[in-house]
């Protein structure tokens, strides 16, 4: 079914009336617990300082308690070891001698073994962490950036599905399930009694929160065209009355008389008059079929949706790597953990409120090339300072992640409205996808840094760069009417247009 003069038809509702703003709200609302989830593991899974335990019963002297721990040098070596001690059963003869450690016996040439009792964590900044709360440490110490990569696992498994059960079931209901997937299962990872049972429930918490974002998301109101979508929505379940299903897709769906409905009271509530009959065209057309749909593999059957969805694919790749690397590495910034968290989280306030006033004016494609190459070209800048200059260094990481975090919220929306109403959630499922692979990669990239200090920024820096200069190719849909079919969408630069077959219309 094919609605191209959507957007003229509802226009009585106005742009921003009571409606619009009751829901904006509560979605601004819903979106709150997705951050925490998604950086939670910046403090969750970091490692404190940490050295053998030495068991409390062990009849030996404070001295050789103290030299048990072994060091790293000789005699005065500040540096402790993490992961061996010298073998208690020697320390126990030592003591029981009377010999005195450094003095009467070198203590660096006594035998080492495994911290066979455990660890001692150094509770001054954490009281725990996952680390500390199942040894993820020493021969374990693998599990614990792994623990990160389930849940952006989740994240990858949920963007793959959540779009196309949005398009088939409804913004609405996929939107709640999943919220409510969300919920339940954070509160129960609380109790998690094991790392294992962490880690299954920390997937199925990704799995639930990038579905209810891409839900939430595709249900924003195209009708104020400055960055929103279809219905703008909300995410607490107390408020679901105010937050009907897509008209947009209902209509997609044959249920015109649903979608009516759903308009006249958003009239009624911004205080307007609705037309007597909203889509008389359709009308006569109620239950006679609902809208084609297409399967992903449309996103890449023509060249020009290919094209398409390729350059917004690498551009969603490379921007996830540059933001969630930039976010899962403020622990490893010179300086407090906690003031450089409160500084790249405070950095995205500006960021998206200058994306936000691009978007309202600017031609899509250069808000996306000029985020994306500023973010680029102050982390290549990095390679350049010297590394006493830390206050330096870490402005321009800031200042890296302003322009990715502005690029990263320009990429949905714009993303979205290149693609028609019947593969919209499946589109940005779909690059939602893509960037999940760039967040399961980003720790990976940090770790580069133990080998060169600035080839984490190197790397990041130029492929985001690069896909800034490619997004010049997308088509512009700045001032465009919203594609309803897949006739109406944009070319990009330098493929001819071709008329599709009627079968591949709406």
């Amino acid at each position: 079914m094919n609605f191209p003069d959507y957007d003229d038809k509802t226009a009585f509702l106005g742009e921003w009336g009571r409606f619009q703003k009751t829901v904006f709200t509560l979605l601004c609302l819903s979106v709150i617990p997705n951050g925490f989830n998604g950086l939670s593991m910046v403090f969750l899974g970091d490692t404190p300082a940490h050295y053998c335990l030495i068991p409390a019963d062990l009849n030996i002297t404070d001295e050789w308690r103290q030299a048990s721990v072994a060091s790293d040098g000789d005699a005065g070596d500040s540096r402790v070891s993490k992961c061996s001690r010298h073998r208690l059963d020697i320390i126990q003869n030592y003591s029981d001698r009377g010999l005195n450690p450094w003095v009467d016996v070198n203590v660096s040439t006594i035998p080492r073994e495994n911290c066979l009792d455990g660890w001692e964590y150094d509770r001054s900044t954490y009281i725990s962490t996952i680390v500390s709360e199942w040894d993820l440490v020493c021969s374990d110490d693998w599990k614990a950036p792994l623990t990160t990569s389930i849940f952006f696992f989740g994240v990858l498994m949920g963007s793959v599905i959540s779009g196309q059960l949005s398009d088939r079931f409804g913004r609405k209901i996929v939107f709640f399930v999943t919220m409510g997937i969300q919920t339940a299962f954070t509160l129960i990872q609380v109790f998690s009694p094991s790392w294992l049972i962490f880690c299954l429930l920390f997937f199925i918490v990704g799995m639930g929160q990038i579905s209810n974002y891409v839900s939430a998301f595709v249900l924003v109101c195209f009708s104020y065209r400055n960055g929103d979508i279809e219905w703008i929505s909300s995410g607490h379940l107390l408020h679901s009355r105010f937050i009907p299903e897509s008209p947009r897709w209902l209509l997609s769906q044959g249920r015109v008389k649903e979608a009516e409905a759903i308009l006249r009271k958003a009239a009624k509530m911004n205080g307007v008059q609705a037309p007597d009959v909203i889509f008389p065209r359709l009308q006569s057309m109620e239950n006679t079929g609902k809208m084609q749909t297409f399967n992903l593999f449309v996103l890449v059957k023509s060249t020009n949706i290919r094209c398409i969805t390729f350059l917004l694919s690498l551009v969603w790749f490379t921007v996830s790597i540059g933001y969630c690397a930039l976010s899962l590495n403020t622990s490893n910034l010179h300086g407090n953990i906690y003031v450089n968290s409160l500084l790249s989280a405070v950095v995205e306030v500006p960021a998206l409120i200058m994306a936000w006033l691009m978007f309202r004016c600017w031609p899509r494609r250069l808000c996306l090339s000029s985020t994306l190459l500023l973010g680029g070209l102050v982390l290549l800048i990095i390679h350049f300072i010297p590394e006493d200059l830390n206050s330096v260094s870490i402005s321009l990481v800031m200042l890296g992640k302003f322009g990715l975090s502005a690029a990263f919220s320009i990429a949905y929306p714009a993303s979205a409205e290149l693609y028609p109403t019947v593969l919209r959630s499946s589109a940005l499922g779909v690059c939602s996808m893509v960037s999940r692979v760039g967040s399961i990669t980003a720790p990976y990239f940090i770790y580069l840094g133990s080998y060169y200090r600035s080839l984490p920024y190197i790397l990041i820096g130029g492929l985001n760069v690069f896909s800034g200069l490619l997004c010049l190719l997308l088509p512009e849909s700045l001032g465009c009417p919203l594609p309803e079919a897949i006739s109406h969408m944009q070319t990009v630069v330098g493929c001819k247009k071709r008329h599709p077959r009627s079968s591949t219309r709406l």
